[in-house]
């Protein structure tokens, strides 16, 4: 067989049990002060039940890449093994790429565009705002801007989906919308913007459009507690004294060398592992 084939196969099922093992990884959320701390311990909660099969996919293009174009043949009971995975695989691709032909949202203030991102502001919401709450709403988005938020929730949503069908999955997908919310929410108070101006922003626009019969996700986030939570967040003074942990870089790091150290063990036992696995099947 070809050896790309070979390659497409034991990833999907290699990697797609992996991926089945490790969804039901707790969702118990994350506790922070602050939101920008928030946001990040939930992006990283978000992500670490793909790690196991990350590091897999690393190994297996290792494999790939000393394996002779022609590879062995794989034997009948693993490609139906793979069929199930690749069927989760291929449903995450399509709602990935549904959502991009999405209609442009006219109910709301929000921010769209994966490379190019930019703010979209209904007229009606922009009429019911006073001038301090609409600087409030348009700062909130421009920190949405900054940070590619509406690429950073395409890739999310991409890899929720391949956790496919555990429900941990989602509940720790929601907890990080939430928390990223809180966040933008955070950086509009440190720009100067008042909290109780953002506030108000957030309650007139999920009024309005709720009267339209079209809840706001882009404030609302989460169920009514959410909401009172979040308002109750803008209403308290700024806690400024508490620096925000930023370990993001050494992560990213670390990472890198974890995937380069599994590439490298995929070119020196990744021949060895395939052959007794397709020799055993």
């Amino acid at each position: 067989m070809d050896r790309e084939f070979v390659l497409a196969i034991l990833v999907a099922l290699l990697c797609g049990s992996t991926l089945t093992a490790a969804g039901w990884w707790p969702r118990a959320a994350a506790i922070a002060s602050s939101g920008r701390e928030l946001e990040r311990r939930t992006w990283q909660r978000l992500w670490a039940p793909m790690l196991p099969a990350g590091f897999l996919l690393a190994a297996l293009c290792g494999w790939a890449v000393v394996e002779p174009a022609s590879a062995e043949r794989v034997p009948n009971c693993l490609l139906w093994s793979a069929v199930p995975f690749a069927a989760v695989l291929g449903r995450a691709a399509w709602r990935a790429a549904r959502s991009l032909v999405r209609a442009c949202p006219s109910h709301t203030v929000a921010t769209i565009g994966l490379l190019r991102p930019r703010i979209v502001l209904a007229p009606h919401i922009a009429h019911a705002l006073d001038e301090g709450a609409l600087a409030a709403a348009l700062e909130h988005e421009r920190a949405h801007v900054q940070h590619r938020d509406p690429l950073r929730l395409w890739i999310a949503q991409f890899g929720t989906d391949l956790l496919w069908p555990w429900p941990a999955a989602a509940v720790r997908f929601r907890h990080w919308r939430q928390a990223l919310e809180l966040a933008r929410d955070e950086e509009t108070r440190l720009q100067g913007i008042p909290g109780p101006d953002l506030a108000a922003a957030i309650v007139t626009s999920v009024r309005l459009n709720c009267h339209k019969g079209s809840p706001s996700t882009a404030t609302l986030g989460g169920d009514a507690s959410y909401l009172t939570e979040r308002l109750a967040r803008l209403m308290r003074p700024l806690d400024t004294a508490s620096p925000l942990v930023c370990g993001g870089t050494g992560w990213l790091l670390v990472l890198g060398a974890g995937l380069c150290a599994a590439a490298v063990l995929g070119t020196e036992f990744g021949e060895r592992v395939v052959h007794t696995l397709l020799a055993r099947a």
